[in-house]
């Protein structure tokens, strides 16, 4: 394949050694070698090049990229390039995970807990979450952590009080900020991080003791990711790294003396499986589109057929997000569900 066009692209090289760690024969949860394949896919959002897979340990349901992204990769696959195409129906989709209803909710479910004095949202990106907290908690002082410089634009607008670019997992951070909160949260982080335990663990160091731990994430136990295999947006290949069942983050959290005073995934599922994965395969039952790491361009008239065809499949994307809809009080109820919400007490 020729040199990529602009520096964000990943040639098929990158997307397949330099990017990648060693396979792992074992199960990075707990240790076991009792591993299945649940899926291969390549990058079906942002088209770029490389092969994912996503295997299950038969033991403790961990699920995981495997071979997984090395830090550059992941910055590499998290990187918009110049020039790429767009799915704005699976980019909406995926934003209902982030929509000011969720943060509501989430802020919501702390109330019960009293008003924190300080609070640290985990992979906070822009800060949303916390500008909407922010209501619910006027009198509290909201920090952000995020690896990418938008906490620092989000500090600059107010958004938080402190700002701090890098992991949780970085002692350089985690020091410093050793038992100064009373709550910190982490929605929808953990999917995304080389390792979770660690971050759970790095999340416990800078809470105070008795004070809250908030994470929501996606649960691989759904029946949705089963039913629609690679088409399950929630999979997201190749940016979400691992999915943690339920029971694993309880354990975990229970072994380092947390009490679990939630764990539930009714409040927090995402009605898009079905209209995710109509959108995914509408997109690629149709001319490919043109991309910057392309040897070379479609000719115009397959470009304009792929506009055209992804128009009049719109349809066909609302009525599967009708059904999401009309499901969805039966799978936040059910092993349907697709993110949980978990809320742990650390030990005083």
């Amino acid at each position: 394949m020729p040199a990529p066009s602009t520096p964000s692209a990943p040639s098929a090289a990158q997307a397949t050694t330099r990017v990648h760690e060693p396979r792992r024969e074992d199960c990075p949860w707990c240790g076991s070698v009792r591993l299945r394949n649940r899926m291969r896919s390549g990058d079906l959002r942002q088209y770029k090049p490389g092969s994912f897979t996503v295997d299950q340990c038969r033991d403790c349901g961990h699920t995981f990229q495997n071979p997984r992204l090395t830090f550059e990769g992941l910055a590499l696959y998290h990187r918009t390039a110049r020039g790429a195409p767009l799915d704005p129906a699976s980019d909406s989709l995926l934003a209902l995970r982030a929509s000011r209803h969720r943060h509501r909710s989430a802020a919501r479910a702390m109330r019960r807990f009293g008003e924190p004095e300080s609070w640290l949202d985990v992979g906070t990106g822009h800060a949303r979450f916390p500008a909407t907290a922010q209501e619910f908690f006027p009198y509290t002082s909201f920090d952000g952590l995020d690896p990418t410089p938008r906490v620092v634009r989000a500090r600059t607008a107010e958004r938080v009080e402190e700002a701090h670019v890098g992991r949780l997992t970085d002692p350089r951070i985690a020091t410093p900020l050793r038992a100064r909160y009373d709550v910190v949260s982490m929605l929808h982080h953990l999917e995304g991080t080389t390792d979770p335990r660690a971050e759970l663990h790095a999340a416990l160091g800078v809470l105070r003791p008795g004070g809250h731990l908030l994470v929501e994430t996606l649960s691989p136990r759904s029946v949705f990711a089963a039913m629609l295999g690679r088409w399950w947006l929630s999979y997201d290949q190749p940016r979400h790294l691992h999915l943690l069942p339920p029971q694993n983050l309880r354990a975990e959290l229970e072994a380092a003396g947390c009490e679990i005073l939630t764990l539930d995934h009714r409040p927090v599922h995402v009605p898009h499986d079905l209209s995710g994965a109509m959108a995914l395969a509408l997109a690629h039952s149709v001319p490919a589109p043109d991309t910057p790491w392309r040897a070379i361009p479609p000719p115009p008239v397959r470009r304009h057929a792929r506009s055209a065809l992804l128009r009049a499949g719109l349809p066909l994307v609302a009525l599967a997000a009708a059904a999401d809809h009309a499901l969805a009080p039966l799978a936040r109820r059910t092993r349907l569900a697709n993110t949980y919400r978990l809320i742990a007490r650390k030990p005083t």
